[in-house]
């Protein structure tokens, strides 16, 4: 289960990498200027999404057969990989963001986070991740994790950091992982 936990650790924070979640992470620190509770509602609200997509990953499982799975989720990590490489733009916020401003800098970032996450690319991931390792809890902590490791430093730092990652790179190095696991998860099947 250990694989579960840092597979997935590492494919959601490359992943998170200048995705729409880590700007409005962000464009949040930039408004409130409170890491802590901002920080905290990432937190909560990542584990409550995944830990969703998780168990929505495990229950496919039960429903299609494995080969059909098999095929699902290694298209799926294929597609991941190509998705990797469009850059994510985040919307003008601002408007949300006033919006769910009268629930407090928890109550805002909380709800706009998680919204955020619906379909993005971390979620889908966890999804598939769940399919493929047959562990909620490891899947949901490593991609949890994953998505703290990326956000914490935007956070506390800023666009002074967000400027000078190579973002393109980190994104070509999380496609690849992403098709590594897809094609991994066919030859593991089909050649052994």
């Amino acid at each position: 289960m250990l694989s579960a936990f840092l597979i997935s650790l590492a494919v959601v924070a490359l992943s998170e990498m200048g995705d729409k979640t880590q700007l409005l992470a962000l464009l949040l620190a930039a408004r409130f200027r409170k890491p802590v509770p901002i920080l905290f509602a990432i937190f909560l609200a990542t584990v409550v999404n995944h830990g969703v997509s998780a168990v929505l990953g495990q229950w496919i499982t039960t429903v299609l057969s494995p080969t059909v799975l098999l095929w699902i989720v290694s298209l799926g990590f294929i597609a991941m990989a190509v998705w990797m490489l469009i850059p994510d733009e985040l919307d003008d916020e601002s408007e949300s963001i006033n919006k769910w401003q009268k629930y407090g800098v928890f109550g805002a970032t909380f709800v706009l986070f998680f919204l955020a996450e619906i379909g993005d690319k971390t979620q889908i991931a966890t999804v598939a991740l769940a399919a493929r390792f047959d562990s909620i809890g490891w899947v949901t902590l490593g991609t949890t994790i994953g998505i703290m490791l990326v956000n914490a430093p935007a956070v506390f730092i800023g666009n002074k950091l967000a400027e000078k990652l190579p973002i393109s790179l980190i994104h070509k190095i999380g496609a690849l992982v992403f098709l590594i696991i897809g094609l991994a998860a066919l030859a593991q099947h089909y050649l052994f």
